[in-house]
């Protein structure tokens, strides 16, 4: 999908935490016979308190594929708790985009199933029909060109792909070439498979890009994982943090907030964003049209897009999608922004047409690279 530019402009203010931007309306309560799972923003509720009063009524909310170290999840979902008395239940923290959408079809009608999904763009694009619309309070903020006009998705933070690597190991790779070398023999790992996996998609459309190829066709991507493999040099491992600390994984094309969370727990991680083009893509946030706690997703939605939670996003790398609009409030944490180092000013992200053409070919292509 089409991207905007984040950078920020000019000197902001550093700032606590926020909480939600917008205002809540008071003490109204929901319509008579109103049902959750219908509202598209928080007035279809009788505004925001009686949103939080609904979703409290409710008292969970599940998420899946919510790592606690991707994008500061661990202090989003505590801070969601802490706020509002709601248990999260967390599953599955390492699945991938598309086993989200699986258990949806999996759990459907059960207690247990996805009240809400954060997506590749990819699998979010095919997966629509799994959606709820939702209008949060701070919609007026985001761009256009970062949401569906109902609110089906919407962006919720991107990053930018980049090479994690063990200092005490290897040098600073200034190519992708550099990893065909054969002292990187076994020691490669891509953050998934990338007909599945957001980040793993976006390391082939880094590949792309890098080998001079253009996001209308994957197929150069592709082709440089395959002579990672034939070098014997590509590790058909998942990588996790804890895969990264054991050193079982000293290599890892992931999301450059991933490379950079990596570096509290492994002192000699290092991240390398490569010279040239970079690969940027957003990740996405949708509600589940058949979510278990309906009130509670909703509310979730408008967490996500509060001032705190967007901070928080900044504050372990990854930039989130109100970024813009909240410089111009002056209500950006000033010291996470300079941190996180800013975008390269050189950057593409795939269309919706380019990610459906690069699907399809994966699925083909992507099956002959790892046998």
């Amino acid at each position: 999908m089409n991207r905007r530019s984040l950078v920020a402009a000019g000197a902001v203010a550093t700032i606590a935490m926020l909480g939600l931007s917008a205002c809540s309306s008071g003490t109204s309560t929901s319509p008579e016979g109103f049902d959750a799972a219908t509202a598209t923003s928080a007035e279809d509720f009788g505004g925001f308190d009686a949103l939080v009063k609904a979703a409290q009524e409710e008292g969970e909310l599940n998420v899946v594929a919510l790592p606690e170290t991707w994008a500061n999840y661990g202090k989003i979902i505590k801070g969601f708790e802490d706020e509002y008395g709601i248990t999260v239940n967390s599953a599955s923290p390492d699945a991938s985009s598309a086993e989200e959408i699986q258990a949806a079809d999996n759990l459907r009608g059960q207690d247990t199933a996805p009240d809400v999904f954060d997506l590749g763009a990819a699998v979010a694009l095919s997966s629509t029909d799994y959606f709820a619309p939702y209008q949060v309070q701070a919609w007026e903020d985001i761009p256009a060109e970062n949401k569906e006009a109902s609110g089906l998705w919407v962006n919720n933070y991107t990053g930018v792909m980049s090479i994690g690597y063990d200092s005490s190991k290897f040098d600073a790779p200034t190519s992708l070439d550099d990893l065909l070398d054969a002292k990187y023999k076994g020691s490669v790992a891509l953050n998934g498979d990338p007909t599945q996996a957001g980040a793993a998609f976006a390391g082939v459309g880094m590949a792309t890009l890098q080998g001079g190829g253009e996001l209308d066709n994957f197929q150069t991507g592709v082709d440089f994982f395959s002579k990672l493999n034939a070098a014997g040099n590509f590790l058909p491992v998942d990588p996790t943090p804890a895969t990264i600390a054991s050193g079982e994984t000293p290599v890892v094309i992931d999301w450059s907030f991933n490379n950079i969370g990596q570096q509290a727990d492994t002192p000699n991680w290092e991240n390398a964003v490569l010279p040239g083009t970079a690969y940027v893509s957003f990740y996405n946030e949708a509600i589940n049209k058949d979510a278990p706690n309906p009130a509670a997703a909703r509310l979730w939605q408008e967490w996500i897009y509060s001032d705190t939670v967007q901070n928080l996003y900044l504050e372990a790398g990854a930039f989130p999608v109100r970024l813009a609009a909240m410089d111009k409030a002056g209500t950006v944490d000033k010291k996470a922004l300079e941190a996180a180092g800013g975008l390269p000013d050189e950057q593409e992200t795939a269309s919706p047409e380019q990610i459906d053409a690069a699907n399809a070919l994966l699925a083909t292509e992507w099956p002959k690279i790892i046998g």
